[in-house]
């Protein structure tokens, strides 16, 4: 694959809301344009994390190569920085062995993180760090949700209220540095942009979207869902671990913990999944230089990549 004129090399994005099927249009864009799939999802980094992030089957990794998937135990650090790294450095090998890099997914700071890099963050403090941590414990997450969003709305429009993790992360940041962590972020720009990227964008009608979240909920449950997260809890990894209180995971671990019914579980996992597609196409909905195209219309996609890979 030879690089453009400015010498970067080439990336194909295939970003999209959740269940909108970026799977199977990378596996097929890999298969007609020779190259190899990055995962670009947050939660699919994780072992033992299967039904519930959607990962790719046996079959669909045999059919395309995919890199990032599987290379982090659930209850390990990791971050958007530690992605950054990893993930380009997985591009660069696609790179370095003549093909092309696909990075398919839906979380959007993760993506930007590896097309722009990460703004300087400010050097992490173990002392504001434990305090916060502390706190989480005493006053409950709640607490340290409603701090942020006083002293830095942005982000917290932008963090779950359960996202226990960046929530400290980002009051650690407003505590040592008297600036907020959205502010760094517009001061640094991702202004390192070492690739030349074609963004390609999933769409379709929201009810139908909605319509398809819902039964891949149930599939996941008929495929076992619950038993995943129970042998989850029994490995020793908490409900509180930042991966446990992803989409799914933390409300069946809720159900399991007998907080809730399997009914409501269910029910409030479809609405919460919903909620989310629509946080990711209003992120990706901001970036003026991606073509969408319906899921289905594969050949033009192909088509549309392969002018740009030549």
């Amino acid at each position: 694959m030879a690089p453009n004129e400015n010498g970067k090399p080439k990336l194909i994005l295939i970003c999209g809301p959740t269940a909108i099927g970026k799977t199977s249009v990378a596996i097929d864009a890999a298969r007609f344009l020779g190259g190899d799939i990055v995962n670009a999802d947050s939660m699919q980094i994780y072992r033992h994390m299967d039904i519930g992030t959607a990962k790719p089957t046996a079959d669909e990794r045999r059919r395309a190569v995919h890199h990032m998937i599987d290379i982090a135990m659930p209850d390990e650090s990791y971050d958007a920085a530690r992605f950054s790294r990893e993930a380009r450095a997985s591009v660069n090998h696609v790179v370095d062995r003549g093909r092309i890099p696909i990075v398919s997914g839906g979380t959007g700071f993760y993506i930007r993180a590896l097309l722009y890099g990460l703004c300087d963050a400010v050097p992490e403090d173990a002392a504001i760090r434990s305090q916060l941590k502390t706190e989480a414990r005493q006053l409950g997450a709640d607490a340290l949700y409603r701090r942020l969003k006083a002293c830095d709305p942005e982000a917290a429009g932008k963090i779950h209220p359960n996202d226990t993790y960046r929530v400290i992360r980002a009051l650690e940041v407003y505590a040592a540095s008297g600036m907020t962590i959205s502010e760094y972020r517009r001061r640094h720009g991702f202004s390192d942009a070492p690739y030349n990227v074609l963004k390609i964008g999933l769409f379709m009608d929201r009810p139908v979207l909605y319509e398809r979240i819902d039964r891949r909920v149930d599939q996941m449950m008929a495929e076992g869902f619950c038993d995943e997260v129970r042998r989850l809890l029994e490995m020793g990894y908490h409900e509180n671990l930042r991966s446990m209180q992803a989409l799914g995971y933390r409300h069946l671990s809720a159900h399991l913990a007998g907080k809730t019914d399997l009914e409501t579980a269910v029910a409030t996992m479809k609405r919460d999944t919903r909620h989310y597609a629509k946080r990711q196409l209003t992120w990706f909905r901001k970036d003026p230089e991606t073509r969408w195209f319906e899921p289905d219309r594969t050949a033009s996609i192909i088509a549309f990549a392969k002018k740009f890979t030549g």
